[in-house]
C-alpha cells in the first residue's frame, strides 16, 4: 500500500503558468534579450576546463564573493541557490514549519504562500488597497494577530508591478516581529532597493533579508540561479537546511561570469523600462484600466471585455500573456511581459484588435 500525500498537501497544486505555441511569449517575465555573446564564450572556457567528475564547491565560494562585491557587503551575508524560489524554500524550511507562519499581503506572488503551505507553514493574509498599494494599519493588525516569523514583501509586487518606497519598507520593517523578507526578482528595474537596508542594518539586529535573481535582467532564466543577502546567521540558517551541493559547477562558473556583464545588463534595463513606458502610454489611450509599473511587465484590466476572452484573443493572433484574473484582488486583470520592440508592437496591434 503507497501512503497518501500529507493531508494539508491534498489539495495544493503546483504553480504553473500557461505553455502554448506563439510566436509572441510575454507570459512568464523573462528578458526577451539572450545573455551577451562573450558571456557566452566566456562559460564555455571555462566549462571546458572544469572537472566534472568531481563534486563542485559546496559552499559556492567564488560566486559568492562575487555578488558580495556588487552588493557592497561581506561573503557571509549572500546564500545562492537553484532560482530564487529554492532561496525562498530554504527560508522557509529553516524558519517555518508547524505552529509557524508567515504574513504575505495580496495581491501579490503566488509562490510565497505556495512554498510556505509546502513546508507546513501556516499563511497569514493581508489584503492591500484597490491600487495595489500596502495600507500600513492592515499591516500592523495582520502582523500582531499572526506574529509571523517572515514578513513578505515583494518590490517591484509581482503581478501589480508596484515598488515599495523605503519609508514603507522601514515602516514595515519596525512591526515585523521576525524576518522581513524582500523578494526583489525586479529588482534593477526599479528607482530603490532595500538592499541599502542591509547594509547600513545594525549587526546584532538585523532583520532584513533581500532576495534576487539571475533570471530576469540577466537573461540567464534557462540557468536557474538565486541568491539572498542578509544576515549572516541567516545565510548559515540556509545552509543548514540546503542539500549538499545543491548548486552545481557550470552554474556557479555562469553566474560568476555574469557579473563581469554589468554593463550589458544596464544597457539592456534601460531599453525594457524605455520600452515599458512606450506601452504604458499606448495603453493609456486604450479601453483598459492600467497601473504604474517599475518592473519588466505591467498589468491592465480590459473593461467591457472579460479577460478570458482577451486572453484568448491574443492567443488566436499568436501573443501569450499572463491570466492573472482569478487570482486575488485581480479581477479582469491580465499582465504582459516587456518584450522587444516588434514582440511589443504586436502585443499592442492584437490587443487593439481584440478591443475592438
Amino acid at each position: 500500500m503507497r501512503p497518501s500525500v500529507r493531508p494539508d498537501l491534498a489539495r495544493l497544486s503546483g504553480y504553473h503558468s500557461a505553455q502554448v505555441d506563439v510566436e509572441v511569449r510575454l507570459n512568464t517575465n523573462e528578458s526577451p534579450y539572450g545573455p551577451p555573446g562573450a558571456w557566452r564564450t566566456e562559460v564555455a572556457a571555462a566549462v571546458a576546463g572544469l572537472d566534472l567528475n568531481r563534486y563542485p564547491d559546496r559552499e559556492a565560494r567564488a560566486l559568492r564573493e562575487a555578488i558580495a562585491r556588487l552588493h557592497g557587503v561581506s561573503v557571509e551575508q549572500v546564500f545562492c541557490a537553484n532560482g530564487s524560489n529554492e532561496v525562498l524554500q530554504s527560508l522557509l524550511l529553516a524558519y517555518g514549519g508547524p505552529g509557524r507562519s508567515v504574513a504575505v499581503f495580496e495581491p501579490t506572488y503566488q509562490l510565497h504562500a505556495h512554498i510556505a503551505r509546502v513546508t507546513g507553514t501556516g499563511v497569514a493574509v493581508g489584503r492591500r488597497t484597490d491600487d495595489h498599494a500596502l495600507d500600513l494599519g492592515e499591516v500592523a493588525q495582520v502582523l500582531a494577530h499572526a506574529e509571523p516569523v517572515v514578513t513578505f514583501l515583494c518590490s517591484p509586487n509581482n503581478p501589480t508591478g508596484r515598488a515599495e518606497p523605503p519609508d514603507v519598507v522601514d515602516a514595515v520593517a519596525a512591526l515585523a516581529p521576525g524576518l522581513l523578507v524582500v523578494d526583489e526578482a525586479y529588482g534593477q528595474f526599479a528607482r530603490s532597493s532595500a538592499l541599502e537596508r542591509v547594509r547600513h542594518e545594525d549587526p546584532e539586529d538585523a532583520a532584513t533579508v533581500v532576495v534576487r535573481t539571475f533570471s530576469k535582467t540577466w537573461s540567464m532564466a534557462g540557468v536557474r540561479l538565486g541568491y539572498l543577502v542578509g544576515p549572516p546567521e541567516v545565510v548559515e540558517a540556509c545552509e543548514a537546511v540546503v542539500l549538499p551541493y545543491h548548486l552545481d559547477a557550470v552554474k556557479q562558473v555562469a553566474g560568476r561570469l555574469a557579473l563581469d556583464h554589468v554593463e550589458e545588463m544596464e544597457e539592456r534595463v534601460s531599453l525594457l523600462v524605455e520600452e515599458r513606458g512606450r506601452i504604458a502610454d499606448v495603453l493609456g489611450g486604450l479601453p483598459v484600466d492600467t497601473w504604474p509599473s517599475e518592473a519588466n511587465f505591467l498589468l491592465f484590466r480590459p473593461r467591457g471585455r472579460s479577460a478570458a476572452v482577451v486572453w484568448q484573443g491574443l492567443v488566436d493572433r499568436s501573443v501569450l500573456v499572463r491570466d492573472c484574473s482569478t487570482w486575488p484582488g485581480l479581477s479582469g486583470c491580465l499582465r504582459v511581459t516587456v518584450g522587444t520592440r516588434e514582440e511589443n508592437d504586436r502585443f499592442l496591434e492584437a490587443l487593439e484588435a481584440c478591443l475592438r
